[in-house]
């Protein structure tokens, strides 16, 4: 943690709690200086603290600490403030490239003379191995066991690399794999929601924040710590001590009131509230949750809420400390003290709600009878896309179908060995995965009781369908185990297969090789059902064109039903032993059931005895060999670490700026273009730049494992930049996947190749695209491979928030269109050149930039952009190369 500052406000003082005596950083104290902010958003108010703690008369000075209660006045500001959070947490797929980028900067460091012990965690780090392991076996009790045998096998040279950071950096915490999903680990155990440090003899408390390097840090929202998605380069200049630069946000105020009805799940209730929210429009703003329905919702209703925050939009989905709140940290392990002093800070401080806590103002305000919210599900590419669970049918055939070009025609083709046919709309994988439910029992046991309902009738889970259960934590195994689910569960094909994000990051590993090749070769539309938060176009399977998120106990549904073409609400699942129809409402349990089975399986014993000794892991990973040293010793041969190229050649000073001269586009893209689009974290084609490169160093396709997994290789990684292979680049028609057209010679040929026969001609690069660039994942590699292949600028409508902080991190410049001006009307279709004027010498935050497009034609068009460099700190990692390259020369000086 950074030192505190100077304090010119005065506002230090001491609360003492059952004896004990803490110094904090009184709001109260300071009103007297500001003005009254006891109707300030519960965030803003930690966001106050945070500079009333730091201030310095540098970073944070007195008129930021002013501006931010000014807030109150027009609910919204265009004032800088740097922020430093207490935390970083991390996953393994973002967490292995920032640690490689860390080496590197050691490397940097020692080749400018300096001290590489300088490159160390100023912040407490924590990282959870959760994105690695697939689901390559399913259906059996040895699942499990087989999985973790191949995730060890596979990710060897990535968990050795781990252990290397665990052994050589400071406050570097790796939880080993096996253990859980990192945000669910940081809810039930690693989060305090109150803070503290010891500094100069003194114990100083203050709120609980993080950022994480994956979008869904936002989970930890529903245990009222402050925390949100960065890219892993703005997560390693935090460890690094450097503040978060932001723009004071809008604050939305969502009320939630009422009470959610008979056999509607927290699942149904989040799917609803991102559908709001995403209409509203909430991208880069705080969003607060209020009124009397938080008091109908679990701390893990919450959470199931603030997971989704990336779905909607928001930098976080913030729930405020309330009796729940103690409650939760009591039931899940948390001491006597942690609970005494969040209890007494909060009151303290004006961040605790009751009844009695005076209403926030808000910028805007929205509000939902949670009452009024209706089975659901969302699909079939876009979290926001929720569509009534009675009207699933009708909707995948009407629009789906219709979209895709297809018809709906019954026709059913056989598939080799097997006694079955596939068509239209079956379900090919059921996946009860993901931190957004299985952080929340109640739906767990929901889906555990729909199984034993069905098995103890003899319904089974059909058998084109892909199964699996992948808990978020060890506790939930416990309590299925528990509660006598876990064998009903096992005998619908949900056996466990591992610990860990799975299907919902893309690791739903291979379907059946038969069933692969019947949906390819008739060119079948067939669906995945999955409990988890990202349903994007090719990101949980590249056979299954439609993907719907839904709650664990429609998962389990779905898989007996076999099919988005039956309306499960009406039309039976399937037939008992004796032949009678069995429907949904058959299988469906009661609130009182849930709730019962609850209170006799979950413990606060489970929570202590598993998190006990988290960081130990099985043995084997115990037996990973650990490599010491302060620099780390690269192996030339790995096909998993390889040194980055970023700092090669890098001096003390910085080059000046430069304009962006004859430019060509190497991408022409749509709307709501994902960071799995731009940097896909699943299969390698073996066709694939980076299937061939891997080819070449004697890597078999059985062994190709995962993008996500290669994120510490550079060369895979930059040749998987725009390979999603459900991408379309509309300079390449025709095509999907990664694919353009190089001008001039007007040869299509893969991005990555034309690339590099640009960048050996000494040609800079653009891409242009649409609305909403960059939605999805904290994904650094979707800017880190743009900076690679040459990009040096990206030109769009709108960007999503982490994505054009990411690019900047890596000195590509974020222009957006202005006046108008879109792809569309301005006729570009990829033959044209780019001359971007304005960047050089003297930068300044959102400025204006010239743009000169030459057409083929000889003609020309000059218009304006916005550059979307938005504050004065990123305008410094920009002319530095990138935010690294920032913090390294800094601390080499």
């Amino acid at each position: 943690m950074a030192p505190v500052g100077q304090d010119t406000l005065k506002t230090r003082r001491t609360l003492s709690v059952d004896g004990k005596s803490y110094d904090f950083y009184s709001l109260k104290a300071a009103e007297s200086q500001i003005g009254d902010v006891s109707r300030l958003p519960y965030t803003l108010k930690v966001l106050l603290e945070n500079l009333l703690r730091h201030e310095d008369g540098v970073t944070v000075k007195t008129e930021d600490i002013k501006a931010l209660a000014d807030w109150q006045k027009t609910q919204r500001s265009d004032h800088e403030i740097q922020y430093r959070p207490a935390r970083v947490l991390m996953q393994d797929f973002t967490g292995v490239p920032a640690v490689v980028d860390l080496a590197a900067m050691r490397d940097a460091m020692s080749a400018m003379g300096g001290n590489p012990t300088l490159i160390n965690p100023l912040a407490q780090c924590d990282l959870v191995i959760d994105h690695s392991v697939m689901v390559d076996k399913f259906g059996t009790a040895q699942s499990f066991k087989q999985n973790v045998d191949l995730e060890m096998e596979r990710n060897a040279e990535r968990y050795e690399f781990l252990k290397w950071g665990q052994s050589s950096l400071d406050d570097f915490n790796a939880v080993p794999p096996g253990t859980g999903i990192c945000h669910q680990v940081n809810l039930e155990y690693i989060a305090k929601t109150v803070w503290t440090s010891e500094i100069d003899g003194k114990t100083i408390a203050f709120p609980d924040t993080c950022v994480g390097t994956d979008s869904h840090t936002t989970m930890i929202n529903g245990l009222a710590v402050l925390g949100w998605g960065v890219g892993g380069i703005e997560a390693e200049a935090a460890m690094l001590g450097q503040p978060v630069s932001m723009l004071i946000p809008e604050v939305v105020g969502f009320k939630l009131t009422g009470k959610l009805k008979e056999g509607i799940t927290a699942t149904d209730l989040v799917l609803r509230v991102v559908e709001m929210l995403r209409q509203l429009g909430v991208v880069g703003k705080f969003v607060e949750f209020y009124g009397n329905g938080l008091d109908e919702l679990t701390i893990a209703d919450q959470a199931t809420i603030a997971n989704m925050g990336p779905e909607y939009g928001a930098t976080c989905g913030f729930f405020p400390v309330s009796q729940q709140t103690l409650d939760y940290l009591t039931f899940t392990g948390r001491d006597t003290e942690t609970v005494a002093l969040v209890k007494a800070y909060a009151q303290e401080q004006g961040m605790w709600r009751d009844a009695n806590s005076p209403e926030p103002v808000y910028t805007k305000t929205l509000e939902l009878d949670i009452s009024t919210v209706k089975p659901s599900l969302a699909g079939p590419s876009r979290p926001q896309d929720r569509v009534d669970l009675d009207n699933a049918k009708n909707t995948f055939i009407n629009e789906v179908l219709a979209k895709a070009g297809k018809k709906d025609d019954l026709a059913e083709y056989s598939v080799e060995g097997e006694k079955f046919t596939l068509t239209h709309g079956d379900v090919g994988i059921a996946a009860i995965t993901s931190c957004t439910n299985t952080s929340n029992p109640g739906v767990l046991i929901a889906a555990g009781l729909v199984a034993k309902k069905a098995n103890e009738l003899g319904l089974k889970s059909q058998p084109w369908v892909k199964t699996s259960l992948a808990p978020g934590s060890q506790v939930v195994t416990d309590y299925l185990d528990k509660a006598g689910l876990t064998e009903h569960l096992n005998a619908l094909g949900f056996n466990l297969v591992g610990y860990g994000c799975t299907t919902c990051i893309g690791n739903s590993g291979p379907l059946a090789t038969p069933i692969s090749k019947t949906i390819n070769d008739n060119g079948l539309v067939c669906a995945s059902v999955l409990s988890g938060n990202r349903n994007f176009e090719g990101r949980v399977s590249p056979d299954l064109k439609a993907s719907y998120l839904a709650s664990p106990p429609l998962v389990v549904a779905y898989a007996i039903a076999g099919s988005m073409k039956i309306d499960i609400t009406t039309e039976p699942l399937g037939q008992d032993k004796n032949g009678n129809d069995v429907f949904l409402k058959d299988l469906w349990p009661s609130n009182q059931e849930i709730h019962e089975a609850m209170t006799a399986s979950l413990t606060r014993d489970m929570f202590i005895e598993r998190y006990a000794n988290v960081f130990d892991g099985t043995p084997e990973w115990q037996a990973v060999p650990v490599s010491e040293g302060e620099t780390y010793k690269w192996n030339d041969k790995s096909t998993y670490i390889q040194h980055p190229p970023y700092f090669k050649g890098m001096g003390p000073e910085i080059a000046p700026t430069t304009d962006v001269i004859g430019a060509r586009p190497l991408a022409l893209l749509g709307d709501s273009i994902t960071t799995d689009h731009i940097s896909p974290a699943g299969s390698i084609k073996a066709d694939s730049p980076a299937g061939e490169y891997l080819q070449s160093k004697g890597v078999t396709k059985a062994d190709f494992n995962s993008y996500g997994s290669r994120r510490g290789n550079h060369e895979v990684m930059m040749r998987g930049t725009f390979a999603n292979v459900r991408l379309r680049n509309l300079m390449a028609p025709g095509t999907e996947g990664g694919w353009t057209t190089h001008q001039p010679s007007g040869e299509v040929m893969s991005i990555y190749h034309a690339s590099m026969k640009y960048q050996e001609a000494g040609i800079p690069l653009v891409v242009v695209g649409g609305k909403e660039y960059g939605t999805g994942s904290s994904r650094d590699w979707a800017a880190k491979g743009t900076n690679l292949l040459g990009v040096k600028a990206v030109l769009v409508e709108s960007f999503e928030r982490i994505h054009r902080s990411n690019l900047v991190g890596m000195g590509v410049l974020p222009l957006q269109f202005k006046d108008g001006d879109t792809r569309e009307s301005l006729s570009l279709v990829g033959t044209e050149t780019f001359d971007i004027t304005g960047v050089a010498g003297n930068i300044k935050p959102l400025q204006d930039v010239s743009v000169t497009i030459h057409h083929a034609d000889g003609t020309k068009k000059d218009i304006t952009v916005l550059c979307r460099i938005d504050t004065e700190n990123e305008v410094e990692y920009y002319k530095n190369g990138g935010i690294l390259h920032y913090v390294l020369r800094r601390l080499a000086a």
